[in-house]
């Protein structure tokens, strides 16, 4: 995850149109409908929210996002349409079944965010926890996918009055957030390497699977960032397809490292033997510059906003640098 930039244009026209008999705004309807009188007992109906899903929100969401997920960065596009993601979920609030869902945001374009499949929707998914070492068990314990979860510290807002600042949300949004803050990555050699974890101030395990509530409450015990830790576990960031996908980027960036130090040294070698007087030593040397500033310039490239899981290959970079602080 990434931090991203809404910048300065306007939100999407279609979000704020006037539309039926009353020409409303759908803000206006969805106000209306909840302020009808309900009958002892009755439950309230679902109100149709459809503006979010206008074509011109996607397709601000898609080039916002450079047709990435807004949370685990993998491309949306080859695999399925975007699903257009209430940060606050627009209809119920897992674990709060009286709590309205946050209607009066449906249509808040601070509230829309671009998600996968995964990220967005409740499914089973398989991710690493060395605690659990049946497969089976691993599969019946864990579920990710945000859905209708919204997990906070503070205050919950109820209603289009109520402050939403009180709530302290303890979800990543990269609109809002800095994603890096929270967020690290497992680079050890030999190791699981995809792994994202939540930073910390101290060394400390990544906390076992569980509810929203039990890993903030890990997260704090450990000093590890609790934004970190339950956007992770409730997005579903380590699921073990996403591990592998973050794991071969990781390896492939290993053998870019490892083709510009080796070719550094064979110019280093040239150069030190005192050949570089020599035409075709010259000739040598330059392409040996041309070609380990090519594989630099790759490198730089999986760490750009537009590449899938940028985040992971600008900490790895970060990391390079400062093992080979002789190189541009």
């Amino acid at each position: 995850m990434r931090a991203v930039s809404r910048g300065k244009m306007a939100a999407p026209a279609a979000l704020s149109a006037r539309s039926g008999p009353l020409k409303r705004t759908e803000l206006e309807s969805a106000a209306a409908h909840m302020q009808v009188p309900l009958a002892a007992g009755a439950k309230r109906a679902a109100f149709p929210f459809k503006v979010y899903k206008a074509d011109e929100v996607k397709q601000r969401l898609e080039a916002l996002f450079h047709g990435k997920c807004a949370y685990c960065e993998s491309y949306f596009a080859s695999q399925a349409p975007v699903d257009v993601e209430h940060y606050r979920p627009k209809g119920a609030v897992e674990g709060e079944p009286n709590h309205p869902g946050y209607w009066w945001l449906a249509m808040d374009w601070t509230n829309l965010l671009p998600s996968c499949l995964d990220c967005n929707r409740r499914r089973r998914q398989l991710a690493p926890d060395g605690a659990i070492s049946d497969l089976k068990i691993l599969y019946a314990q864990t579920q990710s996918g945000k859905k209708d979860s919204f997990p906070i510290a503070g205050t919950r807002a109820a209603a289009d009055t109520d402050d939403i600042s009180l709530e302290d949300a303890l979800l990543l949004d990269p609109t809002r957030d800095n994603p890096s803050d929270h967020l690290t990555y497992w680079f050890a050699e030999g190791a699981a390497s995809g792994l994202v974890l939540p930073k910390a101030t101290a060394v400390a395990a990544l906390p076992a699977i569980g509810t929203a509530p039990q890993v903030a409450a890990a997260a704090a015990h450990t000093e590890l960032s609790v934004k970190g830790a339950v956007s992770i576990q409730v997005y579903g960031l380590n699921r073990m397809h996403l591990v592998q996908e973050r794991a071969r980027l990781v390896q492939r960036l290993r053998f870019m490292e490892t083709m510009v130090v080796s070719l550094g040294n064979v110019a280093g070698a040239l150069t030190n033997a005192g050949l570089g007087h020599e035409p075709a030593v010259q000739d040598a040397l330059r392409n040996l510059r041309l070609l380990q500033g090519q594989i630099l310039a790759e490198m730089q490239f999986s760490a750009a906003p537009e590449a899938p899981f940028s985040a992971l290959a600008k900490n790895y970079l970060t990391e390079f640098k400062k093992r080979v602080t002789s190189l541009p």
